[in-house]
């Protein structure tokens, strides 16, 4: 069995977390998400951003269906509700608001991820350490970019791989939650406005997510990076001082 609450407590201590290691888990029925224990269910509508920071700032587990949501943007992404109709991927919304023309909105409907319509009727968001949605379907963290550039590599310290990502700008939910529960890659995404605004994330954050699996490997590489004096926070070397000293430490033939 999985100790999360061990998994989430070593990325925090390792990153430096200002929030919530936390998890998201898609239901084919709603009465299997309303079995999840103590689990929060929405009193008023909300953007999935709020939701999100309900689980990553206040620590709830927080279970919704597609009428808990504001609108067709934010169930899209997930899969709730048959979302993605002809005027969700018309773009119409945002034309004159995030794009100039149609054309442009359109565009950006079709560069989303997004997962699949008509499997899912419900999506729990919850701490990982809590363990009620063992196994989640992805975990998420907010990091500084400091901390998401250790964290990746962690990732690569075995096994390298490089890792691209994109960035649709508005609505980057889809870069992130988005893209790791359709592909189940690790995703990286600057939040948008959006998530900014209704989700209360702060402006130094970025927003990591990806299968539990890699959470593991990722922790082991950041202990290894650690024992040889590479740990986040970066200590500031001196953007005056002779770098060879510095150097040394890491790359002996550099003194």
């Amino acid at each position: 069995m999985t100790d999360w609450t061990k998994l989430a407590g070593d990325l925090e201590r390792l990153l430096k977390l200002r929030s919530h290691v936390f998890g998201m888990k898609l239901f084919e029925s709603r009465a299997e998400m309303e079995a999840i224990p103590r689990i929060r269910r929405p009193q008023s509508i909300h953007t999935l951003d709020q939701v999100v920071g309900q689980a990553s700032r206040l620590g709830w587990t927080v279970g919704i269906t597609a009428e808990n949501l504001v609108g067709a943007q934010c169930r899209a992404v997930v899969g709730l509700g048959n979302a993605k109709d002809e005027a969700w991927r018309s773009g119409k919304h945002m034309v004159g608001v995030w794009y100039s023309s149609e054309e442009d909105a359109s565009a950006h409907q079709a560069a989303m991820e997004c997962v699949p319509d008509g499997n899912y009727d419900a999506l729990a968001i919850g701490p990982l350490a809590s363990g009620r949605l063992d196994p989640p379907d992805i975990a998420l963290f907010y990091a500084t970019p400091g901390a998401m550039i250790y964290f990746i590599n962690g990732l690569q310290w075995a096994g390298y791989k490089r890792f691209d990502w994109s960035v649709v700008g508005e609505s980057a939910c889809a870069d992130s939650w988005g893209r790791a529960l359709k592909t189940r890659t690790p995703s990286l995404s600057i939040p948008c406005f959006a998530e900014r605004r209704y989700g209360g994330v702060l402006d130094d954050e970025m927003l990591m997510a990806l299968p539990p699996d890699y959470l593991p490997k990722a922790i082991a590489g950041m202990e290894a990076l650690a024992k040889n004096g590479l740990r986040y926070p970066f200590p500031q070397y001196g953007i005056q001082q002779d770098v060879r000293a510095g150097m040394a430490v890491s790359y002996p033939g550099r003194g």
